[in-house]
């Protein structure tokens, strides 16, 4: 007698469609899962993350406080954490052979630091899953089949698979949404989140530009949208040869994407150079520079601990000239120059790209998603894990723990059997064939 099995299609090779295909086929033998990526290698986002170190996950193993990371979808998640959160994906790689080790910041990596440890791991367990990863497999149609509930998946190639179960985990693909859209979706409009900033500078003597490369920590930035509330990140921030990026530019990016995307990224910037100080404190400071250093320069003389570059730059927007001395400083360029050190405006009037995240806010509407099982509440036997969904976290291994949680949830759930999956007619053979 045919023993039936269940079929799965996983339709993205990234992070959450690999991770889910392997978590079905090992919570469920009796399924049969297959996986199509349309590169010709899977798990290219992993492999170039972190600068080719991957940011598996990040030290936080709170839920109620991991949700906070993320600009949208936290909401959703809380539940969703509660059952798969970044404590399970370190004991995950641990069983599979894989450490993790976590630095200052809370990021967590492969005691490797060479994520093609964390793409080998996957690919093994897919492979003793018994997984069958298809690549150049370009789906171009998906089709709901009757009277049996299932689907038809149409190939570039002409081949059509038939499944009983159907994964969408795309990432940002605009054929994974047009698919989602044909199913009964709805989407929330995809833009950039994560992104660097694009700095319009007047200084003609000494741009922003000329210090690429320095590197401030902290920074407090606050960033306006006219007509909206202020939004406001404190971390590292790196300058670069268009503007400015690092941790808290990345963060502030994700959390003003689409109020950004509405503006047409043209917007202003108050950067504080010494959050640890307060203005008084500031303000004592350069006195104290004035009264006990009269005879030396403004210029070599920062009593701060910003690069001199940066020092320049700063007294250089105030209007001081970087030979005049401490004895010439007056009061006036005394208050000219707290406003720079701790309430700078820069204007940004452009965004920059993310290289290693490339994130895209937006996708499928949460609510029509059951966060328990990543079943469609639209659609039965289709479900959805990683980027698809209108879910994004912010930098540090966030958006990577979305796509592991939502892809061991979806993955548990597909391979579950029910009443609506009815066995196909007895065959000839006890072989299986996917068309």
């Amino acid at each position: 007698m045919t023993h039936f099995r269940l079929k799965v299609i996983v339709i993205g090779g990234g992070a959450a469609g690999f991770f889910a295909a392997v978590v079905c086929a090992e919570a469920h033998p009796h399924a049969q899962v297959m996986l199509l990526e349309a590169g010709r290698r899977p798990l290219s986002k992993v492999r170039i993350s972190g600068g080719g170190r991957c940011n598996v996950t990040h030290a936080c193993f709170d839920p109620a406080a991991l949700v906070q990371f993320y600009p949208r979808g936290g909401r959703a998640l809380r539940g969703a954490f509660s059952r798969f959160q970044p404590q399970d994906t370190v004991a995950w790689f641990a069983q599979r052979g894989v450490a993790l080790k976590t630095e200052a910041d809370g990021r967590m990596f492969p005691i490797t630091d060479d994520s093609e440890t964390i793409v080998q791991c996957l690919q093994q367990a897919a492979q003793q899953a018994s997984v069958e990863v298809r690549t150049a497999a370009i789906v171009t149609r998906v089709a709901r089949t009757q009277p049996t509930p299932g689907f038809e998946v149409h190939l570039k190639s002409g081949e059509c698979l038939r499944c009983d179960r159907l994964l969408l985990a795309t990432g940002s693909s605009p054929q994974g949404y047009q698919i989602a859209q044909q199913l009964g979706h709805t989407l929330e409009p995809p833009v950039p989140s994560l992104f660097t900033f694009t700095i319009a500078d007047p200084m003609t003597e000494l741009p922003l530009s000329d210090l690429a490369g320095i590197a401030v920590d902290p920074v407090q930035v606050r960033l306006t949208v006219p007509g909206c509330q202020p939004l406001q990140q404190t971390g590292a921030v790196l300058i670069t040869h268009w503007g400015l990026s690092g941790p808290a530019i990345l963060k502030l990016s994700a959390w003003g994407a689409r109020l950004l995307h509405e503006s047409h990224y043209q917007a202003a910037l108050q950067i504080n150079w010494l959050p640890r100080l307060k203005p008084d404190v500031v303000r004592q400071h350069l006195l104290d520079a004035k009264h006990q250093h009269p005879k030396r320069l403004i210029g070599t003389h920062c009593p701060f601990s910003l690069s001199r570059r940066l020092w320049h730059y700063l007294i250089t927007r105030a209007g001081i000239t970087a030979n005049s001395r401490w004895a010439d400083f007056s009061k006036a360029a005394l208050h000219r120059l707290i406003i720079e050190l701790t309430q700078g405006r820069y204007a940004l009037q452009g965004k920059g790209i993310f290289k290693e995240e490339f994130v895209t806010c937006g996708g499928v509407r949460l609510s029509e998603v059951n966060f328990k099982t990543m079943e469609s509440r639209c659609c039965p036997g289709l479900y959805f894990a990683g980027e698809i969904l209108d879910i994004d976290g912010v930098t540090g291994g966030f958006n990577f723990q979305s796509a592991w949680t939502t892809g061991w949830l979806a993955g548990h759930a597909m391979g579950q059997a029910d009443a609506s999956v009815k066995p196909p007619a007895p065959a000839s053979s006890d072989s299986i064939h996917w068309h």
